[in-house]
């Protein structure tokens, strides 16, 4: 087996980072008691700034005052590992969030579905760039190895035990996953990395540390199996991005839904599922929230059509008061079925398929502004189709032309030509609509064709009754 390990190095910065539409911005993460406030985390321009983890934010803002701050939040920091857990899952049946911070797949079961370790990885690490999340990724033959190795060096590939001999062995033993206490001892006796420790006769080790420090290293080794708990990905979907100040408009609400549908969809493509209903609560101060609702026909999961569905939806909402936060909850989750495409799609490049432009409309236009044909079990052309939900299932029974006139009108062109017929349709008796008709197609002399008829016993011209395509 292979094991890869997905190292998040600030996922915390990387979770406020992504919900922000200016992220160059200094930011800094912020602990600690009110008294005494402490920088947990900065991003790259706040750093060029000579800000620092552990200074204290009066020192902080004694440097400077163009930054912007956020609390350092734990809950998050598992909710984000949570939703990265439940995206690598579309990869790996064996997803393990065993250590804080990181992913564990299992990858060698995935080789015949994505293709050889380096087209894996590279796909991997182009959706977490995509998602927002800085990363460090290594491949060992087992789980505890590709931990230790990711703090050392990024994209390490260990295919096979000697070579991972070679690779643990210059490891430092501060980077080990050893207690801080036995780090300090092993330094303290001139012991510095994995290679020099391995070397001292077990049983000295065994007198002298604790039981588990042989444990670790066995498992380093994969002498000794990693007990790991195994991700199962919720049945609900809920997430929640807090804006940074009063939104008034939809315009500014396009990012903060543009990211939650990005994440909807991620986490949908690790499911195997699709989503066909879904709601947006917007959040204001003193109001309860205002829900838009987004419904859609069928089972989808492509960001930009989720995007662009609940955009529409989003514009015909009226704002009560403004928005504090943006959450999206899916609970209706049924299995997605890929729509069915030819090798070589002939389709124009800018054009949709129809249940893309049918979510669309229904989003720009309301859901009773689009809907399809039904059939309804009588002869009389007028009244043998009903208006119901999309969809088109009207029974064959003759010639029936797409375009039908409401009001048939007679036809005085002396040079039409009836090309096939009559068929006659008696019917509605039994309810005071009693017809009685021949029905014609009928050509005109520039070739268009229509459908009419002549009642029965009659003389008369023929009434138009409507146009074939």
């Amino acid at each position: 087996m292979l094991w890869a390990c997905i190292l998040l190095p600030q996922l915390a910065m990387d979770g406020v980072l992504r919900q922000r539409s200016d992220p160059e911005r200094p930011l800094v993460l912020l602990s600690g008691p009110p008294q005494r406030r402490v920088i947990q985390a900065v991003n790259a321009s706040a750093r060029s700034m000579g800000l620092r983890p552990g200074q204290s934010l009066t020192t902080a803002q004694a440097l400077t005052s163009e930054f912007s701050t956020a609390d350092y939040d734990q809950a998050e920091i598992e909710r984000w590992q949570q939703f990265l857990a439940a995206w690598a899952y579309g990869f790996s049946a064996q997803v393990s969030l065993h250590y804080p911070r990181c992913l564990l797949l299992e990858v060698q079961s995935s080789f015949g579905l994505f293709g050889p370790w380096p087209r894996f990885e590279a796909r991997l690490r182009d959706e977490l760039t995509e998602l927002g999340f800085q990363h460090r990724i290594t491949l060992a033959t087992n789980p505890a190895a590709a931990r230790m190795l990711s703090n050392c060096r990024d994209g390490l590939a260990v295919v096979d035990d000697n070579s991972l001999q070679e690779a643990l062995y210059p490891l430092p033993v501060e980077r080990l996953g050893l207690s801080e206490n036995v780090a300090t001892a092993f330094a303290r006796m001139g012991l510095h990395n994995l290679q020099q420790l391995v070397a001292l006769p077990r049983s000295s080790l065994a007198k002298r540390f604790p039981a588990e420090v042989l444990l670790h290293l066995d498992t380093l080794f994969g002498r000794r199996p990693l007990a790991l708990d195994f991700y199962t990905p919720p049945d609900r979907f809920d997430i929640r991005i807090e804006l940074n100040f009063e939104v008034e408009s939809h315009q500014a609400l396009l990012f903060p839904l543009r990211r939650l549908t990005a994440d909807l969809s991620a986490y949908l493509s690790g499911r195997d599922s699709g989503v066909q209903r879904f709601v947006l609560h917007l959040e204001h101060r003193a109001l309860s929230d205002s829900l838009v609702q987004v419904g859609l026909l069928s089972a989808e999961r492509d960001a930009s059509m989720l995007f662009e569905l609940s955009r529409g939806r989003l514009e015909h909402q009226q704002l009560p008061a403004p928005v504090l936060a943006l959450r999206l909850v899916a609970q209706d989750l049924p299995a997605f079925a890929p729509q069915h495409r030819q090798l070589f799609d002939e389709r124009p490049q800018q054009s949709q398929s129809w249940e893309q432009l049918r979510e669309r409309l229904r989003a720009r236009l309301g859901d009773n502004a689009v809907y399809g044909l039904g059939d309804r079990p009588d002869h009389r052309p007028e009244r043998s189709w009903t208006q119901e939900a999309i969809g088109l299932s009207l029974s064959a029974c003759g010639p029936r032309p797409g375009w039908l006139i409401a009001e048939p009108y007679p036809l005085h062109d002396a040079s039409l030509r009836i090309v096939s017929g009559p068929e006659r349709i008696e019917s509605g008796w039994w309810d005071g609509g009693d017809v009685r008709r021949d029905y014609y197609v009928v050509e005109t002399r520039s070739g268009q064709r229509g459908w009419a008829f002549r009642f029965t016993g009659s003389a008369g011209p023929l009434m138009l009754h409507g146009w074939f395509a």
